[in-house]
C-alpha cells in the first residue's frame, strides 16, 4: 500500500507525522511528505492519519 499526499493542499499540521511517523515526515519546505511504503504494522495509523488530515490531501491506496 502506499500514502499519497496532495502536497499543493497540505498546511503543515504535522498531524500525519505525529500519528505515523515510520510513513510522513516533514520536508525541508516545511510540507508533509511520505517517506515509505504502507506496511501491515503501520496501515492503521497511516489510515487514522488520512481520515484526521484537517485539508484531506492524504490518500491511501
Amino acid at each position: 500500500m502506499k500514502a499519497i499526499i496532495d502536497r499543493d493542499g497540505c498546511i503543515s499540521c504535522g498531524l500525519c507525522v505525529a500519528t505515523c511517523p515510520e510513513v510522513f515526515s516533514m520536508a525541508d519546505d516545511g510540507l508533509a511528505e511520505v517517506i515509505s511504503d504502507i506496511t501491515s504494522e503501520t496501515e492503521e495509523l497511516a489510515q487514522e492519519a488520512a481520515d484526521n488530515c484537517p485539508v484531506s490531501v492524504i490518500a491511501v491506496e
